[in-house]
């Protein structure tokens, strides 16, 4: 096992590596001049040279990126050009409403797919099974934003049940905090869920076609007991995979759903500093989103251990 998380160990840090490189040759190398993209067309030249003198992109790319790569490691992440703010303080304060949101969405998605998954194996060609697997393939058509509107329109304006935007702040309570996270979440979950329902169907249905499903079912065992006691740990695994890759992709959902809820997350900090062409407070935040998505995936690399030693065996 030790020798397991050693291996992927290394592979995150060299997967942080590349992923550094890829980010900043992307913001910071290719053709063009920052400091005149964030000073607009009709600054003078005077000034954007005093603004690549003090964002230092006077400097060799090598030094540059040495110098940011190190500053991520002390925690500095530099000075938002717009806000006058550093860097760091911006995202921390971001963060507390995107990762509980990401979650809660997840927590959603995860309910909702396992229990709609499951029961439509268990109903194989069945009714239950048609009609879930109906309502997955809307799911899977249905884009977030526009499932977020519709969300506003029915609960919002219709029925008045919750506010059709804003973050009262976690200061006012955690219920009411997510409350006002609720719709968001949901409209994260949706299509979400309804891709992992069809994953997890999938795999129950390959699973209980196995030996020893039938032969517990021979012993007596029920179907409910063989389905959560048996079924859904072997069938696992193609599901979690899923599931970090969708964790990711919440994370990277949050810009477009926090625009239309107006949310003041990470994913509404990254369009704002895009429209301020803020390029230091994108590249820092595109990191971050990017060594989450990294380390969602360490994560799920571990479970896969956990769930199945075998996988652990065959990677030695």
């Amino acid at each position: 096992m030790g020798l397991f998380l050693f291996k992927r160990l290394i592979t995150l840090i060299a997967t942080l590596v590349g992923t550094s490189i890829v980010v900043f040759l992307v913001l910071e190398i290719l053709p063009g001049n920052a400091a005149q993209i964030i000073m607009g067309p009709d600054a003078s030249p005077e000034a954007v040279q005093a603004l690549a003198q003090k964002l230092g992109l006077d400097r060799p790319g090598a030094e540059r990126y040495w110098g940011w790569v190190t500053g991520l490691l002390h925690g500095d992440l530099g000075l938002s050009y717009a806000y006058s703010t550093p860097v760091g303080e911006l995202v921390l304060e971001r963060l507390t409403l995107t990762v509980p949101l990401a979650l809660m969405a997840m927590t959603l998605t995860t309910i909702l797919a396992l229990a709609a998954g499951i029961y439509a194996a268990s109903r194989h060609n069945k009714l239950g099974d048609v009609g879930i697997m109906g309502l997955t393939q809307v799911g899977i058509a249905i884009p977030n934003f526009w499932f977020a509107i519709l969300l506003i329109l029915l609960f919002s304006v219709q029925l008045g049940w919750f506010s059709a935007g804003g973050f009262p702040g976690w200061s006012e309570g955690i219920l009411e905090g997510l409350r006002a996270l609720l719709l968001p979440a949901l409209s994260l979950a949706v299509v979400q869920a309804a891709i992992l329902a069809r994953i997890t169907r999938s795999a129950v249905l390959e699973v209980l076609r196995e030996d020893f499903v039938r032969t517990a079912r021979a012993k007596g065992v029920s179907q409910r007991a063989t389905l959560w006691g048996h079924v859904l740990r072997n069938a696992l695994i193609p599901v979690i995979t899923v599931m970090g890759l969708q964790f990711a992709e919440l994370l990277a959902g949050t810009i477009v759903v926090e625009s239309v809820f107006y949310l003041p997350g990470l994913g509404r900090l990254i369009f704002q500093s895009i429209a301020n062409r803020d390029l230091i407070v994108v590249r820092n935040c595109v990191m971050l989103l990017a060594a989450m998505v990294v380390i969602v995936n360490f994560v799920v690399d571990i479970l896969y251990a956990v769930i199945d030693p075998r996988v652990k065996a065959s990677d030695i």
